[in-house]
């Protein structure tokens, strides 16, 4: 009987964590209630990599099939001096990629993914999504958790065995749990702004990209003042482009302004092809690059739970902050739904397995970023190593990150 049943997984934020949350928690047979504080569901940022280690739980969970007609499957991720536009390393993907790994590795928009999650949601009938609603209260007791949530300027009452915050890097739900530590988990700036666009393959800047890079590939281009990743999405009719500066700190949000001065001091010297595609562009779009502190808990034992960037939000240097959102949604729910009579161990099991490995993740973002802006002898000995190591040495480089299975 429903009746019986017990309270259902809350979960607050309709983003990629959330709704993958949503959807392995109700494949195990739990009842699942979204609260989305957004009026409406829109994407926000561009483009995003789904590395084999997220696209094999696409695939268990059922959503794989419906994002991959958007989606591209690049045959490379390139690495290009961004001054001379020469090649430093090439890791193979495509094909490859799928039988090394058993899972495709993807580029896509991330209104593609989050529209392919949604479609699977909406066939699952234990899934209840409610949007413009905000979770303002938490409280925890012997029952779980009670959230109080604002729908439309009233307030209701909604019980929860397990709250999970989803709710991204910038996360209210941090700041409502009763635990000073948790909630001392502000995000802080990393001194970082990615300047993002999106550019049709056939416009000026679509076209001056595909003479300068692969178009099938994912490119990134290096440079001591800043470095690009551009690569295809929509189905290959548009270039997701991504450069990543030093900064001050501007409005949080996806969707910022910034002095383009700063981008165009930042790549001086660079190949002029480069510099057009750059100054093609129009408008470029900024958001500042905030994390979280990975010290902090993320589990209280009363049934609380962040997730993705709520919990850890990295610098994408490692292009995996989609992947570790997805990753902690099917292992929460693993975790929790093999510990019923035991929840609170349930989420010190599902946090214990996690910090390893969002650490690592963390630990190659961090070198990434130290190898992609290096200068003088530091970027020569970065071009022997690469050279020195090749395209399948590479490859098992990764075989730690891109063949992980939960």
């Amino acid at each position: 009987m429903d009746d019986k049943r017990p309270p259902p997984v809350v979960i607050a934020g309709a983003g990629v964590a959330g709704l993958t949350a949503a959807i392995a928690f109700a494949e195990r047979g739990y009842r699942v209630h979204v609260f989305e504080q957004a009026a409406r569901l829109e994407a926000v940022g561009a483009g995003l990599q789904l590395s084999p280690n997220a696209t094999r739980i696409l695939r268990d969970l059922g959503a794989l099939d419906r994002l991959l007609p958007a989606a591209v499957r690049p045959q490379a991720v390139v690495l290009k001096d961004a001054r001379t536009l020469r090649q430093l390393a090439r890791v193979p993907l495509g094909q490859s990629a799928e039988s090394r790994w058993r899972a495709p590795y993807l580029v896509a928009h991330r209104a593609d993914l989050q529209s392919a999650l949604m479609e699977r949601v909406a066939e699952m009938p234990a899934i209840d999504l409610t949007l413009g609603a905000r979770v303002r209260r938490l409280a925890v007791g012997s029952q779980g958790v009670r959230a109080n949530v604002e729908i439309g300027g009233r307030t209701t009452e909604q019980q929860g065995s397990l709250l999970v915050g989803a709710d991204g890097v910038w996360s209210s739900v941090r700041g409502l749990v009763d635990s000073e530590k948790m909630a001392a988990a502000r995000n802080r700036f990393s001194g970082a702004l990615a300047w993002r666009a999106t550019v049709g393959t056939d416009s000026p800047a679509g076209r001056a990209f595909a003479a300068i890079g692969a178009a099938d590939c994912v490119t990134t281009f290096l440079h001591p003042g800043f470095h690009m990743v551009a690569y295809p999405v929509s189905n290959g009719d548009a270039f997701n482009l991504v450069a990543i500066t030093k900064g001050e700190r501007i409005a949080e949000g996806w969707s910022g302004h910034a002095d383009p001065g700063i981008l165009a001091d930042a790549s001086r010297g660079c190949a002029p092809g480069l510099a057009k595609v750059m100054d093609l562009v129009d408008p470029w779009l900024t958001w500042p690059l905030h994390t979280v502190d990975q010290s902090q808990p993320w589990t209280l034992p009363g049934g609380i739970a962040l997730i993705g960037d709520a919990a850890h939000a990295m610098t994408p240097f490692a292009a995996q902050g989609a992947a570790m959102a997805i990753e902690d949604a099917a292992m929460l729910a693993d975790a929790v739904a093999g510990s019923r009579a035991d929840p609170a161990a349930g989420l010190k099991t599902w946090e214990a397995l996690r910090r390893p490995r969002i650490a690592k993740a963390a630990r190659r973002g961090a070198l990434n970023r130290l190898a992609w802006h290096a200068a003088g002898p530091v970027a020569i000995a970065r071009n022997l190593f690469l050279k020195m190591r090749g395209p399948e040495k590479l490859a098992a480089d990764l075989d730690w990150l891109y063949g992980w299975e939960r």
